[in-house]
């Protein structure tokens, strides 16, 4: 997919991997009124646990805090509301305020996740910017000292937003969008031009549709910003990046509302994301556009689980403080579940069969390096049918402790997808003579395959007897399910493993458990996992050796760190020259 502005996505809308077909109107009737309702009901189910959280003191700053005092406010504005101008909020919403104000530091900023922090604190800032648009509009007595503290503390924040730093790049938006916020409510030319210091930088998303970070957490927080600013401030062209994030987002999708983060450099690659936090920027969106793809994967969050406890009792905060976003959505276009979509940015592709899935990855960060910000994943395939899920796929082999499997890229010949990896591991010579030293003292560095660090000088001796070992995976979607080749070559004898990990909570039929931490194998043959009404067959099945720790390698075991994670474990085991195929159905 090298380019999916809105004109070429409509021209391809009758091609294979559209996002959708824009067939008539059928799958949603206009229940925006329905909607409404279950809001304020939310939020006053909401409100009653406030009452009771609040009760005792105050003891932490937290960010949630934020949320809480919006949907108090929300909660004394909405007139179909329980509490609407209910001066019993009141002390509650004091509460909080003075809790903030008294741990605001003299620079304006709060410890929140990192000491004294400029963008931790523009987050907190924006549901309590909503929430002084929402209280601006009422006249209750009860609320002036409310309206005073809260002017203090997000005026003394505004000086910390404008004066203050970032660690990461969806940090500068955060802040842009705090600012905007804030100059909204308290209109000043030094708000902005702050904002257009950090524009300056330039927004950068790729051809696919990533930004920087390529993290779906990050993308929601940059999506969510350039809303912000766009809206208040009206530059429309920041909807553009928006636009190209949300329908990228899209594939990335799976069927139950989780989203694929093998390609993050955040650090959403190892802890998974949910579409949940999206929907306001789809709803937005959609309203903003008249856009019916975007309403239709808003009606679609609206259905994920989790949507009624998680996302709904914070919306009537930021329904009050933008009512654009109360409109009914524009009649939804039915989904597009058939697609397979190469994303050549990050070398990873999704392809989706109604509710089975498969995603291909081999754009791991180059050289691998334990540290945020880079893309380390291990996890190069997965596998779904309705609930039945094979979390990931990762191939490993004892060649000098190289440990996991990482692919030098992804290229598609034919039907296949190709995966390969080559590592040399030397052996070091004696240092030529004008490199010796007297004291013996050589240079600390690390080894030229990048596996260790001492003190050689390695990159200054000669080499010898140097080995080899090169993998080559070839994915293929076949009948509705996949067949993946592995040819491993180079030195002979050397142990491999291929790792299953599938959903826990599943049952196993036709293999062998190896242990008493959910540890399997599949010695021949075919095996199944099943989870509810769905299942996964798998095979054929492998066991050659029993070598199933230190598959990290090196770099991980010598920190005593692993990358095992919760699920149900297969391994398949070889020994090289190795050459096997596995279908999965």
């Amino acid at each position: 997919m090298t380019n999916i502005t809105r004109q070429t996505f409509l021209k391809q809308c009758l091609g294979v991997g559209t996002l959708l077909t824009f067939s008539p109107y059928l799958a949603w009737a206009d229940d925006n009124d329905d909607f409404f309702v279950k809001v304020v009901q939310a939020n006053n189910q909401e409100v009653d646990k406030l009452i009771k959280v609040l009760e005792p003191e105050i003891t932490e700053i937290r960010r949630r805090l934020g949320f809480d005092f919006a949907n108090l406010s929300a909660a004394l504005a909405e007139p179909t509301s329980r509490f609407y101008q209910k001066d019993a909020l009141v002390p509650y919403m004091t509460k909080i305020l003075r809790f903030l104000i008294k741990y605001q530091k003299s620079d304006g900023t709060l410890d929140l996740g990192n000491l004294a922090s400029p963008p931790d604190t523009a987050f907190i800032l924006e549901p309590i910017c909503a929430a002084d648009v929402i209280l601006r509009k009422l006249s209750m007595p009860s609320l002036s000292e409310v309206k005073t503290l809260l002017k203090d503390f997000i005026l003394k924040a505004g000086e910390a937003m404008r004066t203050g730093g970032v660690h990461t790049p969806n940090h500068r938006w955060v802040i842009s969008a705090a600012l905007a916020r804030i100059n909204d409510l308290y209109p000043n030319k030094k708000y902005v031009n702050r904002i257009d210091e950090w524009l300056s930088e330039n927004i950068f998303i790729d051809a696919d549709g990533h930004y920087l970070e390529r993290s779906m957490i990050y993308g929601e927080v940059t999506d969510n910003c350039l809303i912000t600013v766009a809206r208040l401030l009206k530059r429309p062209k920041l909807y553009d990046y928006v636009r190209k994030n949300l329908r990228m987002t899209y594939f990335y999708m799976e069927p139950n509302g989780e989203i694929v983060t093998n390609d993050s450099r955040r650090q959403d690659q190892f802890i998974g994301m949910n579409v949940l936090p999206f929907y306001l920027d789809y709803r937005h969106m959609a309203l903003h556009d008249n856009n019916a793809e975007f309403a239709a994967i808003s009606k679609q969050i609206e259905q994920t689980k989790g949507f009624d406890e998680k996302t709904m009792p914070d919306l009537l905060a930021f329904f009050t403080e933008d009512p654009d976003l109360r409109k009914p959505l524009p009649k939804p276009a039915i989904l597009n579940t058939n697609f397979e979509q190469f994303f050549k940015t990050t070398n990873l592709v999704r392809i989706r069969r109604n509710d089975t899935t498969m995603t291909i990855f081999g754009g791991t960060d180059k050289p691998t390096i334990i540290g945020s910000g880079r893309s380390t994943s291990a996890n190069f395939f997965t596998f779904r049918k309705g609930e039945a899920i094979l979390k990931y796929m990762r191939f490993s082999t004892d060649f000098f402790s190289t440990g996991y499997f990482r692919s030098d890229g992804l290229k598609k010949e034919g039907n296949k997808y190709i995966l390969s990896q080559r590592i040399e591991a030397p052996y070091y010579q004696p240092l030529p003579a004008k490199f010796k030293r007297a004291d013996g003292d050589y240079k600390h560095s690390k080894s030229t395959d990048g596996r260790f660090w001492n003190k050689m000088d390695f990159e200054n001796r000669p080499q010898s007897n140097i080995k080899n070992i090169e993998t080559i995976i070839s994915v293929e979607e076949k009948s509705g399910g996949a067949e993946l080749n592995f040819a491993v070559k180079g030195a002979d004898g050397v142990k491999v493993t291929i790792e299953f990990c599938f959903k826990e909570g599943g049952e196993f039929i036709g293999l062998k458990k190896l242990d008493d931490v959910d540890n399997y194998t599949l010695e021949s043959g075919t095996g199944e996992y099943k989870f509810g009404k769905d299942s996964i067959k798998f095979g054929e099945g492998t066991f050659k050796h029993s070598r199933l720790r230190g598959l990290e390698g090196e770099m991980y075991t010598s920190h005593f760190g692993s990358l095992r994670t919760e699920g149900m474990h297969v391994f398949l085991t070889g020994i090289t020259p190795f050459e096997h195929k596995i279908t999965l159905s």
